[in-house]
Formats: structure tokens, sequence, C-alpha cells
């Protein structure tokens, strides 16, 4: 197994699904201030990169406002470690989070009710926007 150097206590990695980093225009809250208060604890913010694609995807091909929208997601993905998978035909973006998810151990960001349940489901804590105003935690961290 691989460790890190130089790094005493461990980031709390945290996958972010695309509909996350649409929440700053959304509901204007700032996610990474926000996942800060809510962890109270150091936090990394993790993008697979099939959840770039999708985001880049919308950019280029989606209406208008989705396509302003993912723009300024994809500038709040520069924030966030991009991790390189492997690239299946016909695997979802939310089937790469759920597996990740349940291999890493750790929360996922979303606010796609289908994928929270799936997530719940298998016991995987889900952080989402509560009330239009802040983010909440389903499940133990």
């Amino acid at each position: 197994m691989k460790t890190e150097p130089n790094q005493t206590k461990k980031a709390l990695k945290v996958i972010l699904d695309s509909n996350a980093l649409f929440v700053p225009l959304q509901f204007k809250i700032d996610i990474f201030e926000e996942l800060g208060k809510l962890l109270n604890a150091k936090f990394e913010p993790v993008l697979l990169s099939p959840v770039r694609q999708e985001i880049e995807r919308l950019a280029t091909e989606a209406s208008p406002q989705v396509k302003r929208n993912a723009s300024y997601a994809l500038k709040l993905v520069e924030k966030c470690r991009l991790v390189e998978m492997e690239e299946e035909p016909g695997v979802l973006p939310d089937d790469v989070i759920v597996e990740m998810a349940r291999k890493w151990g750790c929360p996922v960001f979303t606010n796609d009710r289908q994928l929270r349940k799936r997530l719940r489901d298998i016991n995987v804590p889900v952080i989402y926007v509560r009330q239009k105003s802040r983010l909440e935690v389903d499940g133990r961290l």
C-alpha cells in the first residue's frame, strides 16, 4: 500500500457529482467554504474524469443557459483533484461515483435524488443542498 509522505492527518475525500458544481450558480452557495464548515475537517474535493467529461459535454452541447453554467462549473473543477478513470463504454458517471465511493469509503456531494438513494442503500454518506441555503449530510462520516 502506497502512502503519501508528509501527511500526518489525511484529508477526507469528498467525491463531487456534476450537479454539485452547479450549486454556486443555482443557490448562491460557496460549496468549498460550506463543505469546510459542514465537515469541520480538512477535505479534498475529488472529481472523477467521467464527471468532468459530462460537464465538458454540457458546456458544448446543451442549451445556452446550461452551457453557461457548465462553463462556470469547469472553472470550479480547477479547485478539485481530478482522478483519471479508464473509460468504459456504456458506463454512466453515476455508476463510477457509486463504485469509487464504495471503494474509498468516502462521502459524495450530489443533489441527484436517484444517486442519493443508491449511495444511501450501500451506507455511503451523502452531502446535499438543504432548503436551498445550506449543505447537509445524510449518513455518518
